[in-house]
């Protein structure tokens, strides 16, 4: 089983995940653990966990990732958001811990017009109240790449490593590096070149030991254009060279690659796009 996946659905349960994977063909999904369009979610009971652990080992998957919901902004100032999104992730880390998961990807945050600086300052803030907050949580909290759509914060390989540096709990971080929201933002793969460069970036201000997910989308919109709009693998902006260079890249072996393409009325696009990625592995597209 390899490390390729997708994003997969919980309804009737967190249960029901795994196996949705197993069915699609992953080897590693993505979750949300509770409804992303609520502010709150119910801690799962005993027997809700015990029953997803149990699915999950018997899946086979490699690592199940957990997404926070698009509502949290740790970059907000002080008010209604703010205290909502420091209460949902804070509840966020104690399902994980509850769960056995032990990654949880989310997007720094955005300014909302208070400057890059400040908004970076406030994340660093309230992950410092959040860490030590629920120390049964022990994993990894992974900064994803945006597309800087607005003024979310995240576009940069400098805005991360400002995050991670600014916090008081600098070994708790890692990123997820979304393929869309980079190219989107100006970093370009899709060349041999332009593929070594920013991964040399990225070694050189992050580090390379940092990045323990990818999110696996092409682009609807061009390079630079600091718009977010995932599209099928191979069917945006980004063709397929720089995924194939990607999938072929011995240091990602193992880090789990999650697909967040458009989805379908059923999984076919997952089914799609997954062997899209694996026929670039195997050298047949």
């Amino acid at each position: 089983m390899d490390y390729f996946g997708a994003h997969m659905s919980i309804a009737g349960g967190l249960h029901n995940a795994p196996d949705r994977g197993v069915k699609v063909g992953c080897g590693v999904i993505q979750i949300f653990t509770q409804n992303s369009n609520q502010w709150r979610g119910k801690i799962p009971s005993d027997s809700d966990v015990a029953l997803f652990r149990e699915k999950w080992a018997e899946s086979g998957l490699h690592e199940i990732i957990c997404h926070d919901i698009y509502l949290i902004n740790l970059a907000a100032p002080e008010g209604e958001t703010r205290d909502k999104s420091l209460l949902s992730f804070r509840e966020e880390m104690e399902r994980c811990a509850r769960l056995g998961i032990d990654k949880i990807v989310m997007h720094p945050g955005a300014h909302v017009g208070d400057g890059e600086e400040t908004g970076i300052k406030r994340i660093c803030e309230a992950f410092d109240a959040l860490i030590p907050a629920v120390p049964e949580f022990t994993g990894k909290i992974l900064l994803e790449t945006t597309a800087g759509q607005g003024t979310n914060l995240g576009y940069t390989f400098e805005h991360l490593r400002a995050i991670i540096d600014g916090s008081a709990h600098p070994d708790r971080f890692a990123v997820c590096y979304d393929t869309c929201h980079t190219f989107a933002a100006g970093y370009d793969i899709t060349t041999p070149e332009g593929y070594k460069q920013v991964f040399a970036d990225f070694d050189r201000i992050i580090g390379i030991d940092r990045l323990q997910c990818f999110h696996i989308n092409d682009s609807k919109k061009g390079l630079n254009c600091r718009v977010d709009r995932h599209e099928h693998i191979g069917q945006g902006a980004m063709g397929l060279e720089g995924f194939r260079t990607l999938v072929n890249d011995p240091r990602f072996a193992k880090v789990p690659k999650i697909l967040e393409t458009p989805k379908g009325d059923n999984d076919e696009f997952d089914v799609m796009n997954l062997k899209t990625l694996r026929g670039l592995m195997a050298g047949k597209n």
